[in-house]
């Protein structure tokens, strides 16, 4: 239905997770598929004819069943469950203990609980003792032995500590390579590397006076073996990291030796004599990089990678690209590399290319992809300024807003004079001044005179100051203040922008750095020519030869699932065609119509307008919106047209499987967008009031908004959500003035998920055939964690954690969030134990409140768990992996002793530089419209890592640029999964994602844990925007605390640390959500 683009600031609203039970609309009788797919009756499944629980009904609505109990409802109907259901041990992968769950057992009730971490379960301090110690000796392995439970006496809260150490870990292995899919080849920006057979040697470094500049280090350096190389250093060419190692390829002739080095400042263009600093230099050996365990990982032999030995590769292939560009990060950046772009209010874009070396199973791969990132332009200060104010600066006064945002972006930036002739001697900008120009008057010997600037600057220089009225900038210290008029300042080139960029910005720079496949390849390969690495000094030094040839890889295409929609549509199944569907049938074009033919397609034109449900795939689970209204905050949107389009959104609603009444509960309103609180509350109540003698709630707000409405948006969500009660649904003002079918279509899809409704469902989800989920109940964490902008520096960071609470369908998935200290990556409300003064040892937190979900959505209690996390880095694998399943451990053993299912535990990664390139760009059967790879593309060889079980998917069309697979890395797996099995399981979910008629490029449950941590930062106050938290209630005080550009917009800051858990700070808590809000997708 949906292409699916960066939506409207992300208005997408949230979805209802609520689940509708009762009669209406029938359900799915038993009916014959394709290929062997249909469904069977309620009875047994098909494919085998498994055994397992009843069918639940689809396409219903009706009442709602309440449900109560807390953790002894879990144990008791846990165990029923979990008694019936073991056809075989969760340790046994294969044989006929893969059979389906019970006939039996509990009822499903049909109302999620979905929570947000406002109020935690809690249990006795007896029952935490009696169910915090053992864990299930056949479901743990013996290298997991630290991640016990412990027990703690009644006055003793179980302690949250990570394991200390990660010696004995070790990833899972590899369980061989998939053979699903139609086979291709494709090619990789990888470029093969030579492994040397030098002896690297690492030597300590030492520089005094120290600097904290790597460049004057590096200079410091570069003189030494410019003097040095020949007599002193044995002829080697060091490559030197630039703070305090060196490496050589073989010894030098000492083992410690002293160094007096003399560095000239650069020439000032006065002619005076150049300023001269001298440093000492001392080199001492430390240790030998040993390249033969480098060569015995890459073959296998050895489980560890060891990272000096690669550490130093990098750095030598490093050294060169480093004299001539500017290095930011693992990238290079130069305006010799590309065209400058202006990015608008004084930012250029620079062109660069981002290098690193890796471990693969073809042996060592240099990863070489083209990058782009925000620059300073080289402007005199005067014009930076009036670019940053968008308007002519000598019009009017600086207001107090002004000088707040010309401080912002000058603060830290170099500048250069101009008003001294040659001389153009360099100064960094601490502030500005709070007088101006004309005012400002500074000591000029010891008795006390004094002496304007204005007047200083012409009698020195002869230079007369025009901006009198502007403030100067400030480049000395409040003990040693320096002066400088803006007018005479230049700001040096080659300066990186650090800090954040706006909306505009983002996209001038995404237009810069978008790059069809074919033009990317070409630039990196062109990238790799001008390195010209078989000539770099240093590479041929230490024995590195790069091959200049993208590596080509084995891939395999995988099918698209089946998806299933409502029996009373026109069609019942729907088979993706390239990443994408549409629930609309569009009339397929005819190349030469004759005359009858143009009067049939003028016919079938007209059938589709006033037709147009008989065109349309029905939803699976049609939602029912009965009581609803609209504000109207757009100020050019009428009455007549805001109306027209509610009832066009209705009729649409209705025709795609809702209930949908087409009557609002009062009349649409329009409002200033300065009284959202005020209008919403108001509307709100006397809403509610005409409802009041009916006892029925409002289950939608559809509101319309400006194209550019600033905070709107958030602080509308926030009273909604938070205040209020009610969910609701955003629309920009341009697609209500168009008011496009595909629009209203895709508008529908959001609604429908709001108000507990279902979209699709995988076919293969309903037959019970989704090997390792659909055998015993499953439930599938996603978890992410954003980090604040760069810049604020003590913003919280956000913790988002969904979990399904559907099965077998999953495709309903409750979410919780909470803030956490500055840049912490490790989730830490994952699980919480606390004393409580009346009720002891207590505990609660993310996971144990979503199996207790589960249980009570589903009547089952989770069997296997697969966690899906995004976000973290290949350097915090290991603590991440500790400290996060040690909780989801810990959280089992909480609600049942000895309850610890198995575990698969996945990285997402999408901040990586691998790309995926059609063999030939020609064959229009191995690429999509947009020239990319096909989706279902996966590779897990090759370029993939040595051992352990990882493999790149794209699983996405591209829709502009060229598409970046997703990398999956699974960290733990006691699911014992094939390659086929998990890349089956996750290519198929990507098609399941609620807010559009695409398969998505990452993993749903990933998605929407960024979707919910998103959403939690427009529940914070005004003045505090990037701080705040959601957390539990009793946990408030005792948990640790306290930016993006996807596919939905935002802006994301870089990943966050690894700081002890346990260093906690204080957060100021979110508003609560309301209890309605609670129980949906909040972050849809």
């Amino acid at each position: 239905m949906a292409n699916k683009k960066r939506t409207d600031q992300a208005y997408e609203g949230q979805s209802s997770e609520s689940q509708e039970s009762g009669g209406g609309r029938g359900g799915y009788p038993p009916q014959g598929g394709r290929g062997g797919r249909g469904l069977v009756s309620q009875s047994q499944h098909g494919r085998g004819g498994r055994t397992g629980p009843p069918q639940q009904q689809y396409g219903g609505r009706g009442g709602q069943q309440q449900y109560g109990g807390g953790l002894q409802e879990y144990q008791q109907q846990g165990r029923v469950a979990q008694h019936q259901s073991r056809g075989g041990s969760s340790q046994h992968r294969r044989g006929s203990g893969r059979g389906g769950p019970p006939a039996g057992g509990a009822s499903r009730t049909q109302y999620l609980d979905l929570h947000q971490a406002s109020q935690p379960i809690l249990e006795s301090a007896d029952s935490t003792a009696e169910t915090g110690g053992v864990l299930n000796p056949s479901t743990v392995n013996l290298q997991l032995q630290q991640f016990t439970v412990q027990e703690k006496s009644s006055d003793q809260a179980i302690q949250l500590v990570p394991p200390s150490s990660s010696k004995s870990m070790r990833f899972p292995l590899r369980p061989g390579k998939g053979s699903n899919g139609i086979k291709c080849i494709v090619k990789a920006n990888h470029f093969f590397a030579e492994l040397p057979d030098r002896d690297l040697h690492q030597y300590d470094v030492s520089i005094t006076p120290e600097v904290a500049s790597r460049g004057v280090n590096r200079a410091v350096i570069g003189q030494l073996v410019k003097l040095y190389r020949e007599s002193q250093l044995g002829k080697r060419l060091p490559a030197y990291d630039g703070r305090k190692s060196l490496y050589t390829a073989g010894p030098l002739p000492f083992i410690h030796k002293d160094f007096k080095i003399t560095l000239l400042d650069e020439d000032d263009g006065t002619g005076n004599a150049r300023r001269e600093r001298e440093f000492k230099v001392v080199i001492k050996f430390a240790a030998r990089a040993d390249l033969h365990h480098l060569g015995m990982f890459l073959e296998g032999r050895q489980a560890d990678a060891p990272q000096e030995a690669l550490q130093v590769l990098d750095i030598v292939l490093r050294e060169l690209p480093t004299m001539r560009y500017s290095p930011v990060g693992r990238s290079f950046y130069s305006p010799d590399l590309g065209r400058r772009q202006s990015l608008g209010e004084g930012l250029e874009s620079w062109r660069g290319f981002y290098q690193s070396i890796r471990p693969t199973q073809m042996g060592l791969s240099l990863n070489i992809d083209m990058s782009s990132t925000a620059f300073i332009e080289p402007l005199p200060v005067i014009d930076f300024v009036t670019r940053l104010l968008i308007r002519d600066v000598s019009s009017r006064p600086l207001s107090d807003a002004d000088r707040v945002k010309i401080k912002k972006a000058l603060r830290g930036v170099k500048v250069e004079v101009t008003h001294r002739g040659n001389m153009r001697r360099k100064y960094r900008i601490s502030g500005l001044t709070s007088q101006a120009t004309r005012e400002l008057t500074f000591p000029v010997d010891d008795r006390g005179t004094v002496k304007s600037v204005v007047e200083y600057f012409q009698e020195t220089y002869g230079f007369s100051i025009q901006h009198t009225q502007w403030p100067c900038l400030q480049v000395g210290n409040q003990q040693r203040p320096n002066y400088l008029p803006m007018e005479v300042c230049k700001i040096v080139e080659g300066q990186r922008y650090s800090k954040r960029l706006n909306e505009r910005q983002i996209t001038a720079l995404l237009k810069v750095t978008c790059q069809r496949p074919q033009e990317r390849e070409y630039d990196i390969l062109q990238t790799v020519r001008h390195n010209a690495y078989s000539e770099d000094p240093y590479a041929k030094e230490f024995g590195i030869k790069i091959s200049d040839k993208l590596a080509a890889v084995e891939a395999r295409i995988l099918p698209a699932p089946w998806l299933k929609y409502h029996d009373t549509g026109r069609e019942r199944d729907c088979l993706p065609q390239v990443g994408q569907w549409n629930m609309m049938n569009k009339v397929r074009p005819i190349i030469s119509l004759s005359s009858s033919q143009v009067l049939l397609l003028v016919c079938v034109c007209l059938s589709f307008v006033y037709n147009f449900d008989l065109f349309l795939q029905k939803m699976v689970n049609g939602g029912t919106v009965n009581n609803w209204f609209c504000i109207n905050f757009a100020r050019n949107v009428a009455e007549n047209i805001a109306n027209g389009f509610c009832s066009e959104l209705a009729q649409m609603c209705n025709i795609s499987g809702m209930a949908f009444n087409p009557q609002p509960v009062v009349p649409s309103t329009s409002a200033r967008p300065d009284q959202v609180e005020r209008v919403l509350k108001a509307r709100f109540h006397e809403a509610m009031t005409r409802l009041h003698g009916q006892s029925k709630e409002l289950d939608l707000l559809i509101v319309i908004l400006p194209d550019n409405n600033g905070s709107l948006y958030g602080d509308l969500k926030r009273i909604c959500e938070t205040d209020l009660g009610i969910v609701s649904q955003c629309c920009l003002t341009k697609h209500v003035f168009k008011m496009s079918k595909q629009y209203l279509a895709n508008v529908a899809l959001k609604i429908n998920v709001k108000v507990g409704g279902r979209n699709t469902v995988l076919l293969d989800a309903l037959s019970r055939s989704i090997p390792l989920v659909s055998d015993r109940p499953t439930i599938i964490f996603g978890a992410d964690v954003t980090h604040p902008h760069p810049g604020e520096d003590s913003s919280p960071s956000i913790a988002a954690v969904v979990a399904s609470q559907d099965w077998p369908e999953i495709t309903k998935y409750a979410g919780l969030v909470s803030a956490q200290a500055h840049r912490q990556e490790l989730i830490q409300d994952l699980f919480k134990s606390w004393q409580d003064p009346q009720r002891g040892a207590v505990s609660g937190g993310m996971i144990k409140e979503l199996l207790i979900s589960f249980r009570r959505a589903t009547g089952q209690k989770p069997q296997r768990i697969i966690f899906y996390r995004d976000g973290v880095s290949e350097g915090q694998f290991y603590q991440v992996l500790l400290y996060e399943l040690d909780a989801i451990r810990k959280a089992c053993a909480s609600l049942e002793p000895n309850y610890q299912p198995p575990v698969t535990f996945v990285v997402v990664q999408k901040r990586h530089h691998t790309r995926l390139f059609a063999n030939n760009h020609r064959d229009r059967n191995a690429v999509d419209r947009s020239g990319n790879i096909l989706p279902g593309t996966v590779v897990d060889s090759k370029i993939c890592h040595p051992t352990e079980f990882d493999f790149y998917l794209c699983s996405h069309a591209g829709i502009q640029g060229t598409s970046r697979p997703a990398h999956y890395h699974v960290l733990w797996d006691e699911n014992k999964f094939s390659a086929d099995e998990l890349q089956t399981l996750t290519n198929n979910l990507c098609y399941t994602y609620a807010r559009c008629t695409r398969s998505v490029s990452i993993v749903p449950p990933a998605y929407y844990a960024h979707l919910a941590a998103f959403r939690a930062r427009f529940y914070m106050e005004p003045e505090t925007s990037d701080s705040g938290s959601m957390v539990s209630g009793a946990v408030a005080g005792r948990m640790g605390g306290g930016g993006q550009r996807g596919g939905g917009g935002g802006g994301g800051g870089t990943r966050g640390g690894l700081a002890s858990p346990n260093v906690a700070a204080a957060v100021r808590p979110l508003p609560a959500l309301k209890e309605n809000v609670k129980r949906v997708m909040f972050y849809c």
